[in-house]
């Protein structure tokens, strides 16, 4: 999370004179894309974790219920990942979250019309 509030500084304020001062509007907008890209992946990842950790806890809590859609998510979650019982090594587990998560199953096992933003 630290590095995407780092990436998240606006570009434009490492823009450097391109004219000798003269005319140098440039919009850094391809840096600016290329950190997003970064951001999202990260954040992929963050909202991973995230679902990990809401399914243990959830799951701590049985029998009481949690939402319909979270339910959904869960279920979705654990066709791929098991819960964690005994401590093991969670790099594969974390990825297959993001991965989740950066596909849009957890919007749709969630019930989310979410729009398909990559071309």
């Amino acid at each position: 999370m630290s590095e995407n509030k780092h990436l998240a500084n606006p570009c434009v304020t490492d823009s450097t004179p391109t004219s000798a001062n003269q005319e140098d509007h440039v919009s850094m907008a391809a840096h600016g894309a290329r950190r997003l890209g970064q951001m999202v992946g990260n954040l992929n990842r963050i909202l991973g974790v995230e679902l990990l950790c809401a399914a243990q806890g959830v799951e701590f809590r049985a029998p009481l219920a949690t939402s319909k859609p979270l339910q959904k998510v869960l279920a979705r979650l654990r066709q791929e990942v098991a819960p964690i019982g005994a401590d093991r090594y969670l790099a594969p587990d974390l990825e297959t979250a993001a991965r989740l998560v950066a596909d849009g199953t957890v919007a749709n096992a969630a019930g989310l019309a979410l729009p398909d933003l990559r071309r």
